[in-house]
């Protein structure tokens, strides 16, 4: 069976790859949006919404759709729209915990799996020196939170959780699905 991962995510495609190399990507035209729902509820529909809208377009495969979030106080923080809402974010994280959920939904005509992943992530204090290098470095413009934990800058005290769902797929949880999926079992 033809499985896709429906996210052009090159941390959601290196992740999924330690489960399995037999996938192509094919990227979700799903349109989000979801004023006033919690972030537990935006994932999971978004993650649901894009695997629906590929499975839509390749009837016979199977489908893994992901999103993920970065929540502080309640409040979702997506991806930055340019650097200075990427310092903003940044300061905002500085010092203080939030969480990270990934919502993943597979499925396929005859099989449907859904998880929310979450994981606890504390901030160092963050110096102006290194939200400034960070922020020029370019790579917090794609993420949500705008942060990489994999970047390499000294950003994260602590995580409780799965440091793959801070990537951007909770490896954990996405490789028992696609054993059941498969016809199989994952211990």
């Amino acid at each position: 069976m033809l499985f896709l991962l429906a996210s052009n995510s090159p941390r959601r495609r290196e992740l999924l790859h330690e489960i399995t190399h037999e996938f192509r990507v094919e990227p979700s035209l799903f349109e989000e949006s979801a004023k006033g729902l919690s972030a537990y509820e935006t994932v999971r529909l978004f993650a649901r919404g894009k695997a629906e809208e590929v499975l839509s377009r390749f009837p016979h495969a199977l489908v893994l759709g992901a999103d993920t979030v970065v929540s502080l106080d309640g409040e979702i923080l997506g991806k930055p729209k340019g650097e200075e809402d990427a310092r903003r974010m940044l300061t905002r994280l500085s010092g203080r915990e939030h969480e990270v959920l990934t919502g993943v939904c597979l499925i396929s005509e005859k099989f449907i799996e859904e998880r929310v992943a979450t994981t606890h992530v504390r901030f160092n204090l963050l110096k102006t020196e290194l939200i400034e290098a960070y922020v020029r470095s370019g790579l917090p413009l794609d993420k949500a939170g705008a942060y990489g934990i994999q970047d390499g800058y000294p950003l994260v005290e602590s995580i409780e959780g799965s440091y793959s769902n801070v990537v951007g797929l909770p490896i954990e949880d996405v490789a028992p699905m696609y054993a059941r999926a498969c016809g199989g079992t994952h211990d």
